[in-house]
């Protein structure tokens, strides 16, 4: 009953508590002394109504507990143990409205250009949707120690410059815009292809970071905001294709298209023709016109893969990188066939950079099966799944591999 709460709470919790006590330490340790409350007390007094608004009450207690003991070693948190206490005869962590804006708020702090751009990410991946450190350096191709330094230099700089927690106004948006979409786009990803873990999604994640866009559309109408929010509602209708009742992969080639979602569909592409008539158009406007494509083919054979690749040519001009380039290259062998995709992958893999990409190896491992390259086939499926951290992705490639040992 809490596990659950706390999955779907917590990070909510969070950010509001940050807005009330004024920090990120505080309120951490303050959250975690709530739910231990609760773990304690809704056994035997029954959940509360609302449990959001319980755990963030009691959290804002414990933290005013918490200063008036240090009172006693530091006399500096006096006043601010009495300016919590104060505030909290307002009652104003109970405003629903408040408490809703408190994740965007949390965004564009943890996003201030006083921060480096990846600082930026890896914080508010941390801190506004609790995924653990190695979860994040798997986001960003790094080390989990890499990404630790990172979070802890980001509070730091936040506490010393004191950073303010809000929504920049209007004409300071701009500047903020492309780390936010940043993080919201990663914390989408996580919930549709989880970097790890025993089930392929997570629709907590994907699910707010939908929620963020919209919000965040509402607040600035910029191409790129559209733009993103169209791709993740386009990718979102392909959920429930994308697994089967045990919670096995189905590729996007094996769909049953008839059970995308329409009406996601359907609002996604008013929202990218929207975005793709206002230049200059973005990289995820560009991503958002990719999936369309997808989404206008009825069966997987009708797919306008000549469209796709050109598509990829004017995203890599706009936002070259590997990841990209590997995903021409699939698009490539679908549109000019398994060798002409297979020599555009080993260019990619050639300078090591996507050494450590499970899917770069599982996309050569493919061309290499439908070319009869059985040796090479296998020695890319045994590195992919060496690297491969989600289950399902796993047993997927594991059941590829031996059909190759059955021919």
């Amino acid at each position: 009953m809490v596990a659950a709460i706390y999955r779907d709470e917590s990070r909510r919790v969070l950010a509001t508590l940050i807005r009330l006590l004024g920090g990120f330490d505080l309120a951490e340790e303050a959250m975690q002394e709530a739910f231990a409350a609760a773990i304690e007390r809704w056994p035997r007094d029954g959940v509360p109504t609302n449990p959001r608004a319980w755990l963030v009450s009691t959290g804002r207690f414990k933290a005013i507990d918490t200063l008036r003991r240090r009172t006693r070693f530091d006399a500096s948190v006096a006043h601010l143990a009495t300016q919590i206490e104060t505030e909290a005869q307002a009652a104003k962590d109970h405003d629903e409205a408040e408490m809703a804006d408190d994740r965007l708020r949390l965004i564009f702090t943890c996003c201030h250009p006083a921060l480096a751009p990846q600082a930026q990410v890896a914080l508010t991946l941390r801190e506004l949707c609790g995924l653990t450190t190695e979860e994040i350096a798997r986001a960003f191709l790094s080390s989990p120690a890499t990404i630790a330094q990172r979070i802890v230099r980001a509070k730091s700089k936040i506490r010393d410059a004191r950073i303010p927690y809000e929504v920049p106004s209007r004409e300071n948006l701009p500047e903020r815009l492309d780390s936010v979409l940043q993080v919201i786009y990663l914390v989408f990803n996580e919930g549709y292809s989880a970097s790890s873990g025993t089930e392929l999604t997570r629709s907590d994640l994907s699910s707010e970071a939908i929620r963020l866009g919209r919000l965040l559309a509402s607040l600035l109408p910029d191409t790129e905001v559209t733009g993103l929010l169209a791709l993740m509602l386009f990718q979102e209708s392909r959920r429930g294709a994308r697994t089967t009742d045990q919670g096995e992969l189905i590729l996007l080639a094996d769909q049953d298209r008839a059970t995308w979602n329409r009406a996601l569909i359907d609002e996604a592409k008013i929202i990218v023709q929207r975005a793709l008539a206002a230049p200059p158009i973005g990289g995820y406007t560009i991503q958002a016109a990719i999936a369309a494509v997808h989404a206008e083919a009825a069966v997987a054979t009708a797919t306008d893969w000549s469209k796709i690749v050109s598509l990829y040519d004017l995203l890599l001009q706009i936002n070259p990188s590997p990841v990209i380039e590997l995903n021409r290259a699939v698009a490539v062998s679908m549109r000019d066939g398994p060798r002409a995709g297979l020599d555009l992958i080993e260019v990619i893999l050639s300078d090591g950079t996507m050494g450590d990409y499970h899917l770069a190896h599982a996309a050569r491992a493919d061309l290499c099966r439908q070319l009869g390259r059985t040796s090479d086939a296998r020695r890319s499926y045994h590195r992919a799944i060496e690297l491969v951290k989600q289950a399902p992705e796993r047993r997927f490639l594991e059941r590829r591999l031996n059909e190759l040992k059955q021919t």
